[in-house]
């Protein structure tokens, strides 16, 4: 990768939804080029038309946007960090329609990449380009929380303190590091992408609670506090086991692994003696309420993103993930979708004929024998 710490560095945000808000708003604030693609042009007109998006809450301040387009191409031209900050189930569109225009001097930032994204999105590029050296970096989660109030208008709820990061291949990771470091100095290194996708938390507070609070968010059209009123101790042991099916397979994979009350500490500086009282001292949570319908990203998105990815790297490793495979299973009967099928595999990963040794080495420098 070319060293550009003596210029200043641009940006294509792929994505005009709450994260693609926020993002482009701050690292236009800051200063930097930043262009905005969203698929539909209609949902981001106001912010073309205006010029701007404006940011309100913890950070505030006005971003003026170099271009805002639905030329992917367009987009992409010329910048040095393309930044996908959409829905995990849209990466799949989103690298076949990157894979034509994408050069091997840009880096492609997922934000965040869920379980297995930065594979998927490898694996779907060199199947269209099979010599093609781009250097994906994959976030374990957001930066921001963030929701748009207006269109062109973000509520900047809170940034977390730190976020793993890891390039495929992880050769990269120290120069992006080095790259991106005063810009965002919250992304800090992880050993590969296998360590931020198998320490997905959003796997954990997103899905779990949305399912087992299925009748409350029917009922309420989502008016109860999701993270507080929505993990109560009982949804709290549920999540643990799941916790506990995630970290085993992360050991097998020889990653360090954060148990979710672990990295509520880290990335908030929330303590508690249980995962109810550490979300309790998270401040962003106090404001962020339930999904308003069970027809939400926090399904559709992180279930076969999240947890079918984790039960299939279960399997390909010989170990048993059975209460993982019954929120599957729930989620498939609730929006009458065959989750295990439809989402990301390990083949999609471009892992299936690979040993564990291989896996490993593979993340390291993306080499196939």
């Amino acid at each position: 990768m070319v060293n550009r710490l003596e210029n200043k560095l641009s940006f294509a945000i792929i994505g005009g939804g709450h994260g693609g808000h926020g993002f482009a708003a701050y690292l236009s604030n800051l200063g930097y080029p930043v262009n905005l693609y969203n698929r539909t042009i209609e949902h981001v007109e106001n912010i073309k038309t205006q010029g701007y998006i404006e940011m309100v809450g913890r950070i505030s301040g006005r971003g003026y946007i170099n271009l805002v387009t639905d030329d992917i191409e367009a987009a992409i031209q010329g910048v040095d960090i393309i930044m996908i900050v959409v829905p995990a189930s849209a990466h799949k569109n989103i690298a076949n329609l990157l894979a034509s225009y994408v050069t091997e001097d840009q880096y492609i930032v997922l934000n965040p990449g869920r379980t297995g994204g930065a594979l998927e999105f490898l694996n779907i590029i060199r199947k269209k380009n099979h010599d093609m050296q781009v250097c994906i970096i994959e976030a374990q989660t957001m930066l921001f929380a963030c929701r748009v109030i207006n269109e062109g208008v973000v509520r900047m709820l809170s940034k977390k303190n730190e976020v793993k990061i890891a390039a495929l291949p992880a050769t990269q990771t120290k120069a992006f590091i080095k790259l991106i470091k005063p810009i965002i100095p919250e992304f800090i290194e992880a050993s590969s992408v296998l360590d931020t996708s198998f320490n997905n938390v959003g796997a954990l507070l997103h899905p779990i609670p949305t399912i087992l609070n299925c009748g409350r968010i029917e009922s309420t059209n989502g008016d109860f506090l999701f993270y507080i009123d929505g993990i109560t101790p009982t949804v709290a042991k549920i999540i643990e086991k799941v916790d506990h099916e995630r970290m085993q397979i992360a050991n097998m994979l020889g990653i360090e692994a954060l148990s979710l009350k672990s990295w509520l500490k880290h990335a908030y500086g929330a303590r508690g003696k249980s995962i109810t009282e550490a979300l309790s001292n998270v401040a962003c949570y106090l404001e962020i309420k339930a999904p308003t319908s069970m027809d939400t990203r926090y399904i559709f998105e992180d279930v076969p993103q999240s947890l079918v990815p984790i039960a299939g790297m279960g399997r390909k490793l010989g170990i048993e993930t059975p209460t993982i495979d019954a929120l599957i299973q729930l989620a498939s009967v609730m929006n009458n979708k065959d989750y295990a099928v439809l989402g990301r595999s390990i083949a999609d990963m471009g892992l299936e004929n690979m040993t564990l040794t291989e896996m490993k080495q593979f993340v390291v420098d993306c080499k196939v024998d």
